[in-house]
């Protein structure tokens, strides 16, 4: 299981980049790592560049480094680019995608919901926020789980991100749902890596 002992805050400033909306104020008042020394580092040797591109994404996901090598094998094997294969790979975890709907407001949250059993996939419970999504598939909140205040809130639309819903998802948050349409596009999904620095951390 990954790491989840590190505040989310200080985890989003070493790592650049905001985790949860809550460190985004946090974040925007001092983007530089955490430490009295944090002003002044600097990555110094491409080693410690790639590295931290991939724990970024790694953190985006929520994901254990098992995990991340797994899809990083996989996606080594799918045709184009590998680093556009790769995220395209993570986004169509169950967790991602619930998290991409409006239906949970983190990550963390969307991890919670899978593996509590308030997600089904085409009629069918799934608890293991890894699960692949494919195209056609349809997600949403167990019948039993709906009242719960959490769903209520979503539904009402009080998670979704601002912006528009991915292309690649059919949305009802009324009805606590959605559609995988398609395989996403790298450009679509709201990551932020380079993730060519990713391949060549794994390449190397």
């Amino acid at each position: 299981m990954p790491n989840q002992s590190r505040p989310k805050v200080k985890k989003s400033r070493a790592l650049g980049i905001a985790l949860t909306p809550k460190a985004v104020k946090y974040f925007e008042a001092r983007p530089y790592p955490p430490g009295e020394h944090g002003r002044g580092r600097k990555q110094n040797s491409d080693y410690k560049v790639r590295l931290l591109e991939k724990q970024r994404l790694r953190a985006q996901y929520d994901i254990s480094e098992r995990q991340m090598a797994r899809a990083y094998d996989r996606a080594k094997k799918a045709e184009g680019k590998t680093g556009d294969a790769l995220v395209v790979e993570l986004e169509r975890r169950l967790d991602a995608l619930v998290l991409r709907s409006g239906i949970a407001r983190t990550i963390y949250q969307a991890r919670q919901m899978v593996v509590h059993g308030h997600i089904e996939v085409n009629g069918g419970k799934v608890d293991k926020p890894s699960f692949r999504v494919r195209p056609d598939d349809v997600v949403m909140v167990r019948e039993r789980s709906r009242e719960k205040a959490l769903f209520q809130v979503a539904r009402e639309g009080g998670f979704a991100a601002d912006g528009e819903t991915p292309r690649y998802l059919q949305v009802n948050l009324k009805a606590l749902a959605f559609r995988l349409d398609r395989d996403p596009q790298r450009k679509e999904v709201p990551v932020i890596c380079d993730e060519q620095l990713v391949v060549e951390y794994y390449a190397r």
